[in-house]
C-alpha cells in the first residue's frame, strides 16, 4: 500500500530533516501518490505536519514544506498509494481526534469496517474511511492487545504523546517490511534497507547471512538478520516498543505447538471450514476503493483465487499471468483460458524476453535490495504489466504450499512419521501409491531422504543440505570473515527450530517461521511495490493458517496425492480439468533452465571474467570457472548456484558494495 520511514533522535538532538526526505523520497515507488511528514518537539510535546513536492495540492498550500526551521527529535515520513478513502483524509501521518496518537501505516486492515463498528459502539468517533484511523482508536482502546484483532498485512509505527512510547509492529507473516537500526544516539526504521543505507549507521557486512543464503535460497529472508549487521528485520507477529530510550521487543503471535494436529474435526467438517475461511479471506481483501485484480498461473492457487474473486465484482476481473514457449512447465496458457471463460475474465498475458531480463536485472536488484531469484523476471513482468492496465492492488497465491504440505519434501517428513511410528505396513502401502506410476528413480531419489527425515531431525537436515547440496562459491578469505563475526559453525542456522511434533509438522513450522514463505513474501512485495502495485495474500489469513496446522497430517497428504483438504476444498470453485491436473504448476522462469546456458551464455561469461568480479576478493574463482565450463558443456547439476553467483555480484555493483 504505502512506504514509511522515521528518525528518532535518542540523544535529543534535533533530526536532519533532509536525510528524512531522503529517505522518504527512495521509497517513491511504492506511493507515487502523496507524500506526508510530522515533526515531534518531544520536549514540549509538541507535533507539526508537513509536506513535500509529491504532496497533494489540497494540503501542500497549507502544510509547510520540508525542510524547514522546526527544531524535531523524533519525525515520521510517509509515501502513499491510495487504496481506501482516496480523499485528502487519507493522508499521512496520520493522527486520532485528540491529537494523542499519530501513526504512518504500510498494509490494509481487511476488517476494518467490523473493528470500526465495535470502536463506534464504544465511544469512539472516526473522520475518514480509512483503516488506518482503526489502527488509532484500537490500540487506544485495547493497547498492544489490539494487534490480535486484526486480520490483514501491515506495518507501521505510532507514537503515543501521552504516554512517551513509540509503538512499531508488523503483520504475523512479515507479508510487509519492517526494518529498523538503532544506537545510542538514534533509532532509524523503514519499509526498504535502502533507507537505511542512508543513515548514518554502521554499514558492516554480515557475512553469516550472505554465506546461508547463497548455500540454501530459501534463506533470503531470516529472522531478524539482513545483510548488514546493524539492521534488523522487526520479526513476523512481534513489536517493539521505544521509551526512554529503551528498545523492547515482545511477540503477539504466539505460536503453541501442543496445539498442531489435534484437531478434533471430521475431514468433510475440516474441508467445509477451510472453503469457508478462504472464502471469507477473498471476501475480505476484495475490499478496496480501486479496482482489484490477480496473478494467475493456471495451478490450483490462483485459480481458486480469480474463481472466487470475479464473482464479487460487477466488472470483468482482470488477471495477469506470464508464459515462455521454450519452457512447457513455464507455460500455462491452456489453464489460463479455462480459469477465463469460466470467469468472464480479462485475461493479459506477457512473455519476458533474455534482452529484458538484462534490462531488468539492476532495477529488480535495487528494488529488491538484496540479490534477486530466478524467477524475479516473471514477477516483475506480471506486476509492471498490472501497472499499465491501471490495477494497484493484485491478489496472489503464496502460502498454500506451506500450509497443506504442497511441496516434496513435506511428503518425506510424513512417510518418515509413519516408519518412526513403526506402523511399516502403512508405510509400504502409502508409499506404493506415491510411486505407482512414476519412473524407477523417483523411488532411487525419494526414498534415501524419507530415511533422512526418519533418523534427523529438522535442524540436522538442513545442516546437511548447507553442507553438501551445493558447491562452495566462496574462498577462504570469505570464510575468515564469517568465523569472525560466528566462530561457532553450528550458530549458523539456529533459526531452525525442533520442536516436540511430528516431523511434518515441524517442517511446515520452520516453513512458515525460518525459511521459504519469508523469502518468497519479500520477492512478493519488493517487486509489486516496485511497480506501485499492492499483492494481497488471501492464504495466510491468519484464521486459515491456525486451521491448516491444526488438522491431522493425513488430511494433508494422502498419497500420491499432496495439499489434501487444500484440494478437495477447492473442488466446484476451480475448473474441473485444473482440479484433476497431475503436473505442478510452478511460477518461475527459463533464467536457469534455459536461457544461463543461452541467449544470456555471454553476458554472465563477461560478468564472470571481469576484472570487477575477479577482485571481488571474496569468490573462489577456480571453482566457479570449472563449474560454470561443466554447465555450459551441459550439466545442468549447478546452475541453481550458478545463478546464485550472478545474482550476488549483480547486488555488489547495484549497491556499490565492496
Amino acid at each position: 500500500m504505502c512506504g514509511i520511514s522515521g528518525i528518532y533522535n535518542l540523544n535529543g538532538k534535533a533530526i536532519d530533516q533532509s536525510l528524512l526526505l531522503q529517505m522518504t523520497n527512495l521509497i517513491k515507488h511504492r506511493g507515487p501518490d502523496d507524500e506526508g511528514y510530522c515533526l515531534f518537539n518531544l520536549q514540549q510535546n509538541k507535533a507539526i505536519s508537513a509536506s513535500g513536492e509529491d504532496t497533494i495540492l489540497e494540503l501542500m498550500s497549507v502544510l509547510p514544506q520540508l525542510p524547514f526551521q522546526f527544531e524535531a527529535n523524533l519525525a515520521f515520513g510517509f509515501r502513499r498509494l491510495s487504496i481506501l478513502d482516496l480523499s485528502a483524509k487519507g493522508h499521512q501521518p496520520m493522527t486520532n481526534n485528540d491529537g494523542s496518537c499519530f501513526i504512518v501505516f504500510n498494509g490494509e486492515i481487511y476488517n476494518y469496517l467490523e473493528l470500526r463498528a465495535e470502536l463506534e459502539k464504544a465511544g469512539f468517533e472516526f473522520t475518514t474511511h480509512t483503516d488506518t484511523e482503526v489502527i488509532i482508536n484500537a490500540y487506544k482502546h485495547w493497547g498492544t492487545d489490539c494487534l490480535k484483532r486484526f486480520i490483514g498485512m501491515w506495518s507501521f509505527a505510532l507514537y503515543d504523546l501521552q504516554n512517551k512510547l513509540l509503538f512499531c509492529s508488523r503483520d504475523r507473516y512479515g507479508i510487509k517490511p519492517f526494518y529498523y537500526s538503532i544506537n545510542s544516539d538514534a533509532f532509524y526504521f523503514g519499509s526498504e534497507i535502502k533507507q537505511l543505507l542512508a543513515c548514518p549507521i554502521d554499514k558492516e557486512m554480515n557475512y553469516p547471512m550472505l554465506w546461508r543464503s547463497m548455500k540454501i535460497n530459501a534463506l533470503l529472508a531470516y529472522g531478524e538478520e539482513t545483510y548488514f549487521n546493524h539492521i534488523k528485520a522487526l520479526r513476523p507477529g512481534n513489536y517493539l516498543i521505544l521509551k526512554d530510550n529503551n528498545l523492547k521487543t515482545f511477540t503477539y503471535d504466539e505460536w503453541k505447538p501442543e496445539t498442531f494436529e489435534t484437531s478434533k474435526l471430521s475431514f468433510n467438517e475440516a474441508v467445509e471450514q477451510y472453503r469457508s475461511i478462504f472464502l471469507d479471506s477473498v471476501k475480505l481483501q476484495m475490499r478496496s476503493d480501486v479496482e482489484v485484480g490477480s496473478c494467475l498461473s493456471g495451478g490450483m492457487d490462483s485459480s481458486a483465487i480469480v474463481c472466487t474473486a470475479a464473482g464479487l465484482t460487477d466488472k470483468p476481473f482482470q488477471t495477469f499471468s506470464s508464459y515462455y514457449n521454450e519452457d512447457k512447465a513455464l507455460d500455462e496458457r491452456q489453464w489460463i483460458k479455462l480459469v477465463a471463460e469460466q470467469t468472464k475474465a480479462i485475461s493479459h498475458l506477457v512473455s519476458p524476453t533474455p534482452d529484458k531480463t538484462i534490462e531488468w536485472f539492476e532495477q529488480a536488484t535495487w528494488h529488491n535490495d538484496l540479490p534477486v531469484g530466478g524467477g524475479f523476471v516473471s514477477q516483475y513482468a506480471v506486476m509492471q504489466l498490472a501497472k499499465e492496465k491501471g490495477i494497484k492492488v493484485l491478489l496472489d497465491g503464496q502460502g498454500s504450499d506451506e500450509l497443506t504440505a504442497g511441496y516434496n519434501h513435506a511428503n518425506y517428513r510424513y512417510f518418515a512419521d509413519i516408519i518412526r511410528k513403526g506402523h511399516l505396513p502403512t508405510f509400504y502401502k502409502q508409499y506404493y501409491q506415491y510411486l505407482k506410476g512414476k519412473p524407477l528413480k523417483t523411488f532411487l531419489t525419494t526414498f534415501p531422504k524419507i530415511k533422512m527425515s526418519a533418523m534427523f531431525k529438522e535442524s540436522t537436515l538442513y545442516n546437511i543440505e548447507f553442507s553438501f547440496y551445493k558447491f562452495e562459491p566462496f574462498n577462504d578469505n570469505f570464510h575468515r570473515n564469517v568465523y569472525m563475526q560466528m566462530p561457532n559453525r553450528r550458530d549458523l542456522l539456529t533459526e531452525i527450530i525442533d520442536l516436540p511434533t511430528s516431523r511434518l509438522s515441524n517442517f511446515q513450522y520452520n516453513l512458515m517461521h525460518s525459511t521459504t514463505i519469508q523469502t518468497l513474501l519479500h520477492y512478493e512485495d519488493r517487486m509489486a511495490m516496485a511497480n506501485s502495485v499492492e499483492s494481497r495474500v488471501p492464504f495466510l489469513d491468519h484464521r486459515l493458517v491456525e486451521l491448516a496446522f491444526s488438522l491431522p497430517s493425513s488430511y494433508k497428504i494422502k498419497p500420491p496425492i499432496g495439499k489434501y483438504v487444500h484440494r478437495e476444498a477447492m473442488q466446484g470453485i476451480i475448473p474441473a480439468d485444473i482440479y484433476n491436473r497431475k503436473d505442478k504448476a510452478i511460477f518461475s522462469s527459463p533464467f536457469t533452465s534455459t536461457w544461463l546456458k543461452g541467449s544470456l551464455r555471454e553476458y554472465v561469461s563477461d560478468i564472470f571474467a571481469s576484472q570487477e568480479f575477479k577482485q571481488r576478493g571474496i569468490y573462489n574463482l577456480p571453482i566457479i570457472k570449472q563449474k560454470w565450463k561443466s554447465f555450459k558443456s551441459g550439466n545442468k547439476a549447478n546452475g541453481e548456484m550458478l545463478f546464485n553467483i550472478l545474482a550476488l555480484e549483480i547486488w555488489f555493483r547495484t549497491f556499490k558494495q565492496s
